[in-house]
């Protein structure tokens, strides 16, 4: 952020420009990343927000977060036999197995990634 200061009367009146956004649309885990420092930790948000350092924080956590989560459904469902022959042979007890270890795996991200300093 570059800062410069604009003289008002007998005071000098901060201009805050800031530079630009990085580039990068906010997902599920930027999100709960954000959510978690406004709410849990208000100095290092606050820090983020004013040093313009806060998108790209969210972003490089969010990719942490996907490839962390994808890996994670990867090997669990391999080492839990929910193959592509399952889902052909039962697709309902396909979903229902893969539904809990995406539940599984996101909950191990967030504990890992997302609510981490």
């Amino acid at each position: 952020m570059n800062l410069t200061y604009e003289k008002c009367g007998d005071y000098l009146i901060p201009n805050l420009i800031s530079n630009p956004e990085p580039e990068g649309e906010l997902r599920k885990f930027g999100l709960m990343r954000k959510s978690y420092l406004e709410n849990h930790r208000r100095g290092i948000y606050s820090g983020l927000l004013l040093s313009d350092e806060l998108k790209k924080h969210l972003l490089m956590i969010q990719e942490q977060a996907e490839e962390r989560f994808d890996l994670l459904v990867e090997q669990m469902a391999k080492r839990e036999g929910v193959t592509e022959q399952l889902k052909a042979q039962n697709q309902m007890l396909w979903v229902k197995r893969m539904n809990n270890i995406r539940a599984r795996a996101e909950e191990i991200v967030r504990e890992e990634i997302i609510f981490v300093l």
